[in-house]
């Protein structure tokens, strides 16, 4: 009964968490369309998130205290995934209409009458949002105790690796649409999203955790051997 009552707090900490993240980022864009307050709000919240239970294994392996963190791992990467969809959901439906050769960067000209490509980041950008979709949807549905009794240990945990795929694919999607996509030179540039520093910010934190709980599980397990040498 106790395992219930952490999983139901950790579930609903986690969803306060991810509201309350997801309000800050609307209200610090007032400036932009609902459609894009939204749209950017979902992403940024399940960035957030998934960055999260990307750095709770590292921070656990690296100072104690943070090993009663772990549980939390799968709570955040799942509403992570959950906010990836909803993001997914209103690019689909606010920016391209539910035009799906639109979202891989082609347009309908009324002259030639067929789609021409006009944004060929864009469509390389989503197309990678879509894997990572894929990626997501895999991963949350086998975070469970079910999925890890019916695959076994050892396929379990391969499939699960796939976080730091998800991870990266994540990333070069954002970061396009960070750094790269309004830049057109044929339409006026906007002013840089103040989202590029704490972007790059986030994803250099993550990579040090990664790094330096490597650095320090490879010294732990060679330790005897160093010693001797």
């Amino acid at each position: 009964m106790q395992f219930g009552l952490d999983w139901k707090k950790r579930h609903g900490g986690t969803l306060v968490v991810g509201v309350l993240l997801t309000w800050l980022f609307l209200l610090s864009r007032p400036e932009w369309s609902p459609m894009h307050q939204w749209n950017r709000a979902l992403a940024d919240t399940s960035l957030v998130m998934v960055a999260s239970s990307m750095a709770i294994g590292p921070l656990s392996r690296l100072w104690t205290p943070f090993r009663k963190a772990i549980p939390w791992r799968r709570e955040f990467g799942i509403y992570g995934v959950l906010l990836a969809f909803a993001h997914a959901v209103f690019i689909l439906i606010g920016w391209v209409n539910l035009d799906l050769m639109r979202l891989i960067g082609y347009e309908f000209h009324p002259q030639l009458l067929r789609y021409v490509m006009l944004q060929h980041g864009f469509g390389l950008a989503n197309i990678i949002g879509i894997v990572a979709l894929v990626y997501a949807a895999i991963l949350a549905v086998t975070s469970n105790n079910a999925s890890q009794r019916l695959l076994g240990g050892s396929v379990w945990k391969f499939v699960q690796q796939g976080t730091y795929v998800l991870w990266w694919l994540s990333v070069a999607h954002t970061g396009y649409f960070l750094y790269l996509h309004f830049q057109d030179f044929h339409r006026p540039t906007p002013e840089p999203n103040w989202a590029q520093w704490p972007f790059a910010i986030l994803v250099l934190s993550v990579m040090a955790l990664q790094t330096a709980a490597s650095l320090r599980t490879w010294r732990v397990k060679n330790r005897p051997a160093l010693s001797l040498s």
